[in-house]
């Protein structure tokens, strides 16, 4: 995956995974929730600034076309499928610090949560809901962690209402596709 070219100790990427990094000299990388002594820790965000911050995840859960059609008729007797699983993504975007410990609490001002609906073609026998979580503060540090909780609890609750019918679907593809803010700036994936 990783092409390397070796330069006195140090190296240059040439292509990850489809990405293309030109000239970027990597001189030591260090994860920031590691001490010194490999003790996991909280980052101390004092210092930083004050920036607008993005972060927009996204994610699917796959299906067999009849759950789709249950959820888009409303046709589960758990009741609106999608209703509760936009609230279970807000919620858990607004919770990550306390399920994930080393993230911070964090004031967002926005989380929106949207889905979009996928029948079956002529490539895939199975449905699917995609689902995008974005996530908005003025803060000290990013919402990347919030973006991506959001999604995974949107997809989880899908499964919890509609597991009766359908225990084969998949939540799969959680990703953070964009984020912006802070020192790094804009970050834009696939």
């Amino acid at each position: 995956m990783w092409d390397r070219a070796e330069v006195s100790g140090d190296f240059h990427l040439k292509e990850c995974v489809g990405y293309v990094i030109i000239a970027a000299q990597v001189k030591e990388m260090k994860l920031s929730h590691i001490d010194e002594q490999g003790r996991a820790r909280m980052v101390d965000v004092g210092h930083k600034a004050d920036t607008q911050r993005e972060a927009i995840a996204k994610g699917r859960v796959l299906m067999q076309p009849e759950t789709l059609t249950l959820i888009q008729e409303g046709g589960l007797p758990k009741g609106d499928v999608l209703a509760v699983a936009q609230v279970a993504g807000v919620m858990a975007a607004k919770r990550t610090h306390e399920l994930i410990p080393m993230c911070h609490p964090l004031l967002l001002t926005h989380v929106g949560v949207e889905f979009e609906s996928q029948g079956p073609d002529e490539e895939h026998d199975l449905a699917a809901i995609d689902i995008t979580v974005t996530v908005r503060t003025t803060g000290k540090t990013g919402v990347e962690m919030e973006a991506l909780t959001g999604v995974a609890l949107a997809g989880l609750t899908i499964y919890d209402m509609c597991k009766a019918v359908d225990r084969g679907m998949r939540l799969e593809a959680v990703r953070l596709v964009r984020k912006s803010g802070g020192k790094i700036g804009e970050w834009v994936g696939a």
